[in-house]
């Protein structure tokens, strides 16, 4: 794929940072990842906005600090990739503990679709912590654990989590160029 400015994947719209499109175009490209546009996540977001929103925040956070953006950038899109509409799956299945099973699931299905490293494992695995009881092992889990609870705070309440981020960074830039005077 050729990212000229913001492209659609579905009807997503993806970042147009060429490094991070690079790591996870395989994983963009797939129709089962593609099929996460079909489930909605939170509010009116669809599970694949949410998993490209927590991915790409999670690996700015982690490029920026040094750390292995690589495997949140790759995580965090299959972090939700459970394939099914929880809002309805417990009176469908009678699972009503969502929250704390989804992420073997998701786990699961990424495993059958992708090599994972132990540490993309680990961060899919333990990304509802503190839910789940078991803690992350790698630092890049517990941004992932960061940005997966802010941007569902904001999905919830209809906020738009890139553009916020952007107006953010537009924010501090000025405040830096007022700064320099």
């Amino acid at each position: 794929m050729i990212y000229r400015s913001k492209e659609t994947v579905c009807s997503i719209t993806v970042p147009r940072d060429q490094e991070y499109l690079a790591l996870v175009q395989d994983i963009l490209e797939h129709p089962l990842v593609r099929s996460m546009e079909a489930y909605t996540q939170h509010g009116e977001t669809s599970c694949l906005r949410h998993s490209i929103n927590v991915s790409y925040l999670s690996y700015l956070y982690c490029r920026d600090h040094g750390w292995q953006a690589r495997a949140a950038a790759r995580a965090g899109l299959l972090h939700d990739l459970f394939l099914y509409d929880w809002h309805f799956h417990a009176k469908e299945t009678g699972n009503y503990f969502h929250g704390l099973t989804h992420p073997r699931r998701a786990l699961e299905n990424a495993q059958r679709l992708f090599s994972l490293t132990d540490r993309e494992k680990n961060i899919i695995l333990r990304h509802m912590w503190p839910l789940t009881v078991t803690p992350p092992k790698y630092r890049e889990a517990y941004v992932i654990v960061m940005f997966d609870k802010y941007c569902s705070l904001m999905e919830t309440f209809h906020k738009p989590v890139m553009e916020l981020m952007e107006y953010q960074e537009l924010t501090a830039d000025l405040k830096k160029g007022f700064a320099a005077q």
